[in-house]
Order: C-alpha cells, then structure tokens, then sequence
C-alpha cells in the first residue's frame, strides 16, 4: 500500500466490490485482445490505399506513438490500480473540472469501439450472407444492423458471467487471435515482390509525407492499436496489480506493433502486381462510390487480407481467415464491453456519474455499467453505420483521453514524488511532455471534421456529467481550487481546434472544404509542439497543491467492509 510522508497520507485507493482474479497471462490478453482486433483485418489495407509502401512509416510512427503512451500508462497503473484507471488519473491530479472532461473521452472511447467491431463482423460476415453488408456504400444493411444488436446483447451477456469466467473466454480466444496473424505473416512472405515498394507501384511514396501522416489516424493506423491500456482498465480486477499491470501493458505493447508493422509489410509485398496494374497504383485499389467495382478489386477491398490470398491462389488460407474475420472482432468487441462498464464504474466512483453504476453484484460484476455500456453502445450504432466512418471519431476521443495520462504522469511526480512507483519510467521530464505533444499531433491528424465532432459530444458530455453531479450530494468539489488546476483546459481543447481548422487535415468527410489549409505542412507540426508545451507546461503550474491531490485518494482509498448498497 502506497504512503505519502509529509503534510497528508494516502492510502492506495481502491474498488468496492470487485474480484481480483486475472492473473499476468490475462491482463497481457485483455490489453492485446483489444489490439489484435479488427484493425489488422483492415488497417493494412486502408494504409496502403492512403499512402502507398509507405504505408510501413506510418505502422511505424504509431508504433513508437502507442509504446511511449503505454510505458507511461504502465507507471500510472502501477501507482494506482484502479478500475477505470484512464477516466481517473486526471481527476486526482487536477480535481474535478478537467477530470470530468478527460473521464467522459475515457468512456465515449470505449464505449463505441464495441459497435464497431459488430460492423467489422458483419463485414466479413457478408462473403457467406451477402445479405448483411453494401459493399457499395460500405454500410451494414438492415439485416446486418439487426444482427449487430445480437452481438452487442451477447457481449453483455458473456460480461455478467464474471471476470474469471470472461478472462478465460478472452484468453481461449487470444491464442487463436495470435496464431492467425502469425501464420498468414508466414505464409506470404513466400508471395513476395518486391517490385511493389518500389516504381512499379507508383512509389514507394505516392502521396508524400502528408499521405504518411494522414494514414496513422484516417487509415486506421492509430485505432488498430488502441486498447494497450484495457489493463489499466481492469486493474481493480488483476492480481497483484502493482506488479503484474505494467508488465502487462508493456508486453501487449510490443507484441501488437511486431505483429502490425509484418503484417503491413507482407500485404504489400504479397500483393499480385497485376492487381496494381489494373487499379493504377495503391490509391487506386478502391471500389467507386458509384457504379459498379471491378471484381477483382471487390474481392480484395471487402476483405483484405482473405481477398488476397484468394485472389493470389491460396483459397485454403482465405477461408481460415473469414473465419478469423469473425472471431477476432468478436474478442475485441467482448473486451471493450468489459471496459466500458469498468470506466463508467470509476466514472461512478468519481462521482460524476450515478452511484448506482459502481454497484456490483455476487460476481462482483459492475452490472448497471454494464447495462449503461449495452444501451451507449445501441446509440452508437445509428448515426455512423459503418467500420471506416467511426474510426476516425473513436481515434480522436481516445487520444483525448490519452492525452490525460502524460498530464498526470507530470502532476504526480511533483504532487508526490515519494510515492511508491512498482514500475518508474525512466526521463519521465522528457516523456511526458513527449507523449502530450504525439497524443496532440494524433488528435490533429485525424482532421477538422472529427474534432468539431468531438466537440459536439464533449458539450454534450458536460451536460449529461453537470446533471448527474447535480443531483448527488456527495458531488465532488468544484471550486477555486478546482477551476484554477483545470484552467488550461478550455484553452487547450479550443486551441486544438483552431489550429485544425486553419491547418491542413479535413477527416475526409462531406464537410472537407471548411479546413482552410492556412498553416503549411511541417509549420503545423511545429506550431502543435509549441502549443502542447505551453499547455503542458501550464497545467504543471496549476495542478492541485499535495494535500488536495492526496484528499482525492484518501476519498476512495480501500474500505474495511464492503457497503450493502454496493451489491445487489
């Protein structure tokens, strides 16, 4: 148990109700499950389309992005393992104006990566029942939208069998989730081309550092690696967290990237050059809005990888890989229910949300999150019905929330910097400033239009949060204090949306020509640094004094006996 010395002691805080039991194996699984999901079925695709061979820099710069945001991760989940731990680091550091805000990116993050896996199955789905997906406007069908409520009712359902049960369900299905992608990396390196990095594909680079840049967020890049931090998420639920959760985070991390740069690169390599000829070049490998696709190109868009290989003759290893097309989402699409009820539960304990959502039952399942994370989920499948629309919007507002841990990483080390650290990230001064600005370069990447977007939901998030908070009476603080340690944040959020709307990404979407395209490439990437360390600097500056910071912990540190009202 972590004590302060000085003014002020803490005890670790801790959750109410819920089990430990997820060992080291299941933490790294919970953390990968949600790497190795859906985006390694689309991702590579979606890349090369954006940015041809240089697709593998882009694989690259997330990479090195997502392993210097998970080591940080990995210091705060050892420090305070705490279920929901993304939506309440910020709210101990800065009190409760910014922790609210960076809570709700948590849970409007997690809450959408569900449905999104639904529309990934349903994709696949679709080479057997046509029926369930338009790969002409790359929407589910009514039939397939029926369907994506069926898998969002039985990830519920799994989720209230408990978290042993769930985390060896999670864990059968990992070892097949790996296995796949391992073996079709072997397989088509004995397809390989190696003319297709190079002219005869247009380039090795056809749409410039821009197109690099725009496929680390636009292509999917960013998305196919989120979830390392499902760990952090589950931490009130792993044994012997301290220990276990960064190795965990740190393990899952290096894993996804290895697996993800391959991929990358034998796609490229594995594909038939006549396939090139034919769409004139990697950003040509795309059906039309309108009209009717080539069939060839078809086949390879509505699937990716299991086109390929059916494409380039290996039918046997496109039919595992339809196979996997389903599992895999599926795995992703349970873990991430799990989360979302985890971080509205920490929302809960927060109390910014309804206490009724921190309630637990015998198997110590979270069951009003859960059926809260259910309901979200519905929602969320209405307005963008299908995988690539809502990419954009979920990478945006988890790298919101991401940008959260490198802020509480730098509050923490001044507020207690003799607080027990299991696991310490060496040149923390350097990291954390770091890992702001690439979480701010991501947000920018990933367009105008989705960050006016996020903008809409974080009002609406205010909203929701101001009602709940008024009419608890046991609301957190919300003074002086309060507002002077979240002061940047207004600043800081409308600040990154100026700078995108004169700067030189759109998000793609019917509302492109709003982005003026004022600030010139590599001036925006400057002047985003500049401003994320200014905002960096300044939020240090206002952080809460210790004894607040450590009253906070105190407020939801471990009770001796579990109050009846939390279990049903």
């Amino acid at each position: 148990m972590a004590t302060e010395t000085g003014s002020a002691a803490v005890s670790s805080p801790a959750d109410v109700g819920l089990k430990r039991e997820v060992g080291f194996i299941g933490a790294v699984w919970a953390s990968e499950s949600s790497i190795i999901g859906s985006g390694w079925l689309f991702g590579a695709l979606y890349a090369a389309q954006a940015a041809g061979p240089a697709a593998i820099i882009a694989w690259v710069i997330g990479g090195v992005a997502v392993v210097i945001l998970g080591l940080i991760h990995a210091e705060l989940g050892a420090m305070y393992p705490v279920s929901g731990g993304t939506a309440r680091f910020p709210h101990f550091a800065f009190g409760s104006f910014a922790g609210m805000s960076f809570g709700f990116f948590s849970w409007l993050q997690a809450v959408t990566v569900a449905p999104i896996e639904c529309f990934a199955v349903m994709n696949y789905l679709s080479h057997w029942v046509p029926a369930v997906y338009n790969h002409n406007t790359g929407n589910v069908t009514t039939t397939g939208f029926l369907l994506t409520i069926v898998l969002m009712i039985a990830f519920t359902g799994l989720n209230f069998l408990g978290i042993k049960y769930l985390a060896n369900v999670n864990s059968g299905l990992m070892w097949w989730k790996i296995a796949i992608p391992v073996f079709t990396i072997i397989v088509l390196l004995f397809k390989f081309h190696g003319g297709n990095f190079g002219s005869s594909a247009g380039g090795f680079m056809p749409t410039g550092i821009k197109g690099v840049l725009s496929a680390v967020v636009g292509a999917g890049v960013v998305f196919s690696y989120l979830g390392f931090e499902q760990a952090d998420q589950l931490a009130g639920e792993i044994k012997d967290a301290q220990k276990n959760l960064p190795r965990a985070i740190i393990t899952a991390v290096a894993i996804g990237t290895a697996i993800y740069i391959l991929l990358q690169i034998v796609f490229i390599a594995a594909m038939d050059p006549a396939i090139l000829t034919l769409s004139h070049g990697w950003t040509g490998l795309v059906c039309p809005a309108t009209g009717t696709c080539n069939g060839t190109i078809a086949t390879v868009t509505s699937g990716p990888f299991a086109g390929l290989a059916g494409v380039i003759g290996l039918s046997w290893l496109a039919f595992i890989l339809r196979i996997d097309a389903i599992i895999s989402p599926f795995g992703t699409g349970l873990i991430y229910q799990t989360s979302s009820s985890r971080v509205s539960y920490g929302l809960a304990r927060n109390r910014y949300y309804p206490p009724i959502l921190s309630r637990v039952d015998s198997r110590g399942v979270p069951w009003a999150s859960l059926i809260l994370a259910f309901l979200a989920g519905l929602v969320f499948l209405l307005p963008f019905p299908s995988w690539h629309s809502l990419v954009g919007l979920v990478t945006g507002a988890s790298v919101l929330m991401y940008a959260g841990a490198p802020l509480s990483l730098g509050a923490f080390r001044g507020q207690v910097p003799d607080a027990v650290r299991p696991y310490r990230l060496g040149g923390a001064w350097f990291w954390a400033p770091a890992g702001f600005i690439i979480a701010n370069f991501i947000i920018y990447w990933s367009g105008f239009e989705v960050i006016w977007k996020l903008g809409i939901c974080i009002v609406i998030g205010y909203v929701i949060i101001g009602v709940c908070m008024a009419f608890d009476p046991q609301r957190p603080k919300m003074g002086a204090a309060e507002l002077k340690a979240g002061s940047w944040l207004p600043v800081y959020l409308i600040g990154l949306g100026i700078i995108s709307w004169q700067g030189q990404y759109s998000g793609g979407g019917k509302l492109a020509p709003i982005n003026t395209n004022h600030i010139g490439l590599w001036y925006d990437l400057i002047i985003i640094a500049a401003f994320s360390l200014a905002i960096y600097f300044w939020a240090l500056y206002t952080k809460l004094p210790r004894e607040e910071m450590l009253a906070l912990v105190n407020a939801q540190a471990a009770e001796k006996d579990v109050p009846p009202e939390t279990l049903i």
